[in-house]
């Protein structure tokens, strides 16, 4: 009797031993794919999008709240990266008035401003020497004078922004009529590269295009529009911008950051996570934003060791009068300039070479959505 039950402990252990690595095979099978899946992106962050993905998410912000929160930089110092002027580029704008089409950067109150701080240069220029993208940077936060944030500013009239989708964002594996990276007929013209928003299922809205309705578009949601014409509008969807033959494009993400000039109220508390995970808007971390200024100019700014707070601070002191976040950490923020060779070649360049991801990314496949521009 003894030895019978001993054998259907045995037995019964091994079934379990089957059960539980019958069970693990699906997710190890999963998580290779993942680390597989074609597209640009690093494995810590192919592994923690996959834990995003199997519902780890709130362990991941918990995670990521904790560790940015307590990476406050220090409160006095001079900041170590800051943007460049274009190669043989001599132009530097003149002092903004309301006919230069160029905004005035708000600096700092009783901080005295560094060398060339909140100051306009030319950062891509055509063949001809006409200044296509303009760009600055600047301390937005009084309490940690280390922390600078950089604007990058395409004219008005003088690009075409296009949206791509990614090989994972916004649908994973969704079809593309020109691929997953700049398409090649756009190269010779090509501007700048930088990220969209957040993933989508973090995101709180839509993205669409004339080709593919990808993820519904959501009411209320803080939306990048774009038109035939190439020109970008930033609003809130059936609120200040909405559906029209004119729009070819649209990328949603959380709400609006500045509306008329202002900077919404709320960001501290950021209730309903209406700018992303619960907390997450004291992480200290690399963070950018997009907006219009009140000549019609598109802003990017970014910047490392901000808070959601001094984002917009950053974005409302570049001009922005309407603006919206787009992604945040390091693995994602990238902003690169990018300057045509012969052969279709490219040379690509970093707004602030601290950014993480290489300088060709988008120039290759990538997991991930993003906008381009191209000259007119």
């Amino acid at each position: 009797m003894k030895a019978n039950r001993t054998k259907k402990r045995r037995i019964k252990k091994r079934w379990i031993a089957l059960v539980i690595a019958a069970l693990l095979v699906v997710p190890a099978v999963s998580y290779v794919q993942a680390l597989l899946y074609p597209g640009n992106a690093s494995f810590s962050v192919r592994t923690v999008e996959w834990f995003r993905d199997h519902g780890g998410g709130s362990i991941i912000d918990a995670i990521e709240t904790w560790k940015y929160s307590h990476q406050q930089p220090p409160a006095t110092g001079v900041p170590s990266d800051v943007t460049a002027t274009a190669p043989n580029a001599k132009q530097q704008a003149p002092e903004p008035t309301a006919a230069s089409g160029l905004p005035s950067v708000q600096l700092l109150p009783g901080v005295k401003p560094l060398p060339q701080e909140g100051t306009w240069a030319v950062a891509r220029q055509s063949a001809a020497g006409k200044p296509l993208l303009w760009t600055t940077w600047f301390r937005p936060d009084p309490g940690h004078l280390p922390v600078s944030a950089a604007a990058a500013l395409l004219p008005r009239d003088s690009y075409r922004l296009t949206l791509m989708p990614g090989t994972r964002e916004p649908v994973v594996g969704m079809p593309s009529k020109n691929g997953y990276d700049v398409p090649a007929a756009d190269r010779p013209a090509l501007v700048a590269t930088f990220n969209a928003g957040f993933k989508m299922h973090d995101s709180h809205g839509g993205w669409w295009t004339t080709w593919s309705n990808a993820v519904p578009l959501v009411d209320g949601r803080a939306s990048v529009v774009i038109h035939r014409d190439g020109s970008a509008q930033i609003g809130t969807w059936n609120g200040t911008v909405r559906m029209t033959p004119d729009v070819v494009a649209v990328r949603q993400n959380l709400d609006q950051l500045i509306i008329d000039g202002r900077i919404v109220g709320g960001l501290a508390a950021n209730r309903d996570a209406r700018w992303g995970s619960t907390r997450s808007q004291f992480q200290y971390t690399w963070r950018s934003g997009l907006g219009t200024d009140a000549h019609g100019n598109l802003i990017y700014v970014a910047g490392n060791k901000l808070t959601l707070a001094s984002l917009a601070t950053a974005m409302h002191q570049a001009g922005i009068v309407r603006g919206l976040e787009l992604d945040i950490h390091a693995a994602i923020v990238s902003f690169n300039i990018e300057q045509p060779g012969p052969n279709g070649t490219v040379t690509p360049r970093k707004l602030l070479n601290s950014m993480n991801p290489p300088a060709n990314r988008y120039l290759v496949e990538d997991q991930r959505d993003f906008f381009y521009a191209t000259a007119k």
